[in-house]
């Protein structure tokens, strides 16, 4: 977004929705150049930058009785690790796939936070390429697994489920095919996007109102801005809330994936 949410107001007194246009803002740095940084690209390098600098506060002086940073990070990386990563996995595959697990989640809150930070106003998740990086790594991920733990089997048991009487293979392949390997990277990536994508417009539109009730209208119609300013606010705390499912969500989803493609029927 080019420029603040309260924006949504027009010089000409009218009120002028989100658009579509929000998540193409315009460049800001080395325009002209293959490296060309829009705010959203600026962003996501704020919010990987944030992550870099609050684990290295939190771990650089480890200590055997934790301080409050250290909790802190040790909190963050245990609930990915035991809730996520282990209960589904076990201590073993748990650990290995544990630093992807733990940078999807870490990346995708990071960067759904942003969306409710004053002056940066947007999620760096709410343009596909983001989501649909983290979406090719998970599957990346659980095509590795499976064919590690059953190479020359994976895709087959995959395709062709054991048990199933071969003449229903013309039904269910092509089924298992669409599912396993075509809709789980997509439905990752919408996922995530339309959560945030939605989000944002929704906190715009709040907060756009609340500037035009308040500033641009006439009468008693001002009395609306308070209602939107609260609608506003309650959903500033809901997208908090939804920021932190969706990065749940996506690490728990991959882990899934993974342990499907471990399960010993492959």
């Amino acid at each position: 977004m080019n420029a603040p949410i309260f924006a949504a107001a027009g010089d000409d007194n009218t009120f002028h929705g989100p658009s579509i246009n929000e998540f193409f803002p315009e460049i800001v740095a080395f325009e002209g150049t293959p490296f060309a940084i829009n705010r959203i690209m600026l962003i996501r390098f704020l919010a990987v930058a944030a992550i870099l600098v609050l684990f290295w506060l939190g771990t650089r002086r480890m200590k055997i009785v934790p301080g409050r940073g250290q909790s802190i990070i040790e909190m963050g990386l245990d609930f990915v690790r035991v809730n996520i990563a282990e209960d589904l996995l076990g201590k073993k595959d748990g650990k290995r796939f544990l630093p992807i697990i733990t940078t999807i989640f870490f990346m995708v809150l990071f960067m759904n936070i942003t969306g409710v930070i004053p002056f940066l106003n947007i999620a760096g998740t709410s343009v596909i390429g983001v989501p649909l990086v983290l979406a090719l790594v998970a599957y990346i991920a659980f095509i590795y697994a499976g064919v590690k733990k059953h190479p020359g089997a994976f895709f087959k048991n995959a395709l062709f489920p054991p048990g199933v009487p071969w003449p229903l293979y013309i039904i269910v392949t092509p089924i298992e095919l669409v599912s396993t390997f075509v809709l789980r990277p997509i439905t990752l990536t919408l996922r995530l996007l339309m959560n945030m994508v939605v989000g944002h417009l929704l906190l715009v539109l709040f907060f756009g109102a609340t500037w035009f009730f308040f500033f641009n209208a006439d009468g008693i119609f001002k009395a609306f801005g308070v209602g939107t300013l609260a609608f506003g606010f309650v959903f500033t705390l809901f997208e908090l809330l939804v920021a932190a499912l969706q990065a749940y969500v996506f690490a728990l989803l991959t882990t899934v994936y993974i342990q499907l493609a471990l399960a010993d029927e492959h």
